[in-house]
């Protein structure tokens, strides 16, 4: 059986090998401590049977007006728990926690242009590609921004996608 918790410190010292994957982005300890600290409503673990962590969701909730938005930072199952809709479940949980909760008007995340995968899987929940970012990883690979519009926008103003890509220093951070 699987639980979905919030995830804690000590799950900082059993998670990493969730991450072995290679378009897993991983980052370092304050980064996930900052996470963990401001936004600990947003920072998930899917846990199995032996408390063994198959899968967590890091996100934020960021923005002004229209554009205050939910925003997943980094999801990631473990290969061996893969195809279990793991995924997609720590994606509702963060997508409700946005709009219910935190009242966003969408939710974003920012995926490798070559992941067709993990692109194919969030259009399934119901993404957009928004607009491409140019070299956004690493300066190399172009990264697409896809969003998924939730109650309060109503008119889904949020997903009408731009028509021309950006560059990472075009972004708009908070």
């Amino acid at each position: 059986m699987t639980t979905i918790r919030r995830f804690s410190c000590n799950d900082l010292l059993r998670f990493a090998s969730v991450n072995f994957d290679h378009l897993t982005e991983t980052f370092n300890m304050s980064f996930y401590m900052t996470y963990l600290a401001r936004w600990p409503d947003y920072f998930h673990v899917a846990e199995g049977p032996g408390n063994k962590i198959m899968g967590y969701i890091m996100g934020k909730v960021e923005g002004q007006g229209e554009s205050w938005h939910g925003h997943v930072t980094a999801v990631t199952v473990a290969t061996e728990y893969r195809r279990q809709q793991l995924a997609k479940k720590l994606m509702n949980l963060l997508e409700d926690i946005s709009d219910k909760i935190d009242k966003a008007y969408f939710v974003d995340l920012f995926v490798r242009a070559s992941n067709t995968p993990a692109i194919k899987m969030y259009e399934k929940l119901g993404y957009v590609i928004y607009r491409r970012v140019l070299r956004y990883y690493s300066g190399e690979e172009d990264g697409l921004d896809m969003r998924k519009a939730l109650s309060r926008d109503v008119e889904k103003k949020s997903i009408i996608p731009l028509k021309r890509p950006v560059t990472p220093d075009e972004l708009e951070y908070d």
